[in-house]
């Protein structure tokens, strides 16, 4: 079996695929930089107790991350349950991509595995949306290119920078909301969050077609806030929940 780990800045996302390439599970704990490599043990062991799978029978793991305060943690708790150290996501990993940013090593390990799995699952060009913390765009061109893409605040992010800056803005959680125009508070914001947000996403994708005249352009979205959004888009966007976890297990499969 193989273990995929996501470390994002809000969670960190567990995988387990068996032998066949399945999913068995995807779970996710609270990102904690602070925890120690025993700490992140248990919590993986307690994941794999909840689950009901021995984590003896793991034979591989693969880890991408974008808080760099946890990557030594958790190679150490990955290495000490494993007996071999995982795989990270990162400079001299054969991935498949050809990356056009000018700086490589800046373009996130979560990015490049939603990259690589959009491209065993869609013709290129194709167009990656992360709606996590923040929400990454990632275009990628005929011949496997990593052309660049948009960075984004976060729905969350954005609704907590309007409740704390707003003194009479109250604090709301994400929800569809009741109607385009809201009657009250937290109905407006719920709509301004949500509309503007597919608004924007559109708006994006429209000016990406423009730079692919004459071909059809691809987009997949995932992310936890994905689901609440897309349904307000105009644009054809499929959502793929498992999207980064499927980028990792091919990355340790390239590289294996």
């Amino acid at each position: 079996m193989l273990l995929a780990v996501d470390v994002g800045n809000s969670t960190m996302s567990v995988g387990l695929f068996s032998q066949e390439r399945k999913l068995l599970f995807l779970a996710s704990l609270d990102t904690d930089s602070k925890k120690t490599a025993d700490q992140i043990s248990i919590d993986l062991m307690n994941l794999f107790a909840l689950y009901h799978y021995d984590y003896r029978n793991v034979t591989g793991a693969i880890c991408c991350s974008v808080v760099p305060p946890m990557n030594f943690m958790l190679a150490k708790a990955l290495t000490r349950m494993l007996g071999t150290p995982p795989m990270i996501v990162g400079p001299g990993v054969k991935t498949g991509l050809n990356i056009r940013m000018e700086v490589q090593s800046q373009l996130g390990a979560d990015i490049v595995a939603d990259a690589v799995a959009a491209l065993e699952k869609f013709q290129a060009p194709v167009v990656t949306i992360d709606m996590g913390t923040a929400t990454t765009v990632g275009v990628i061109s005929q011949g496997r290119n990593y052309e660049g893409g948009l960075l984004l605040p976060g729905l969350n992010v954005s609704l907590e920078a309007l409740s704390h800056r707003a003194a009479q803005l109250p604090d709301i959680s994400l929800q569809h909301p009741k109607s385009l125009i809201g009657k009250n508070t937290e109905e407006c914001m719920r709509s301004g969050i949500v509309y503007g947000t597919a608004g924007m996403l559109d708006g994006v994708i429209d000016r990406i077609r423009e730079q692919f005249p004459g071909e059809k352009l691809s987009v997949v979205a995932t992310g936890g806030s994905a689901p609440v959004i897309l349904r307000y888009c105009r644009n054809e966007i499929v959502y793929d929940k498992y999207l980064l976890m499927d980028g990792l297990r091919i990355i340790y499969e390239k590289n294996r």
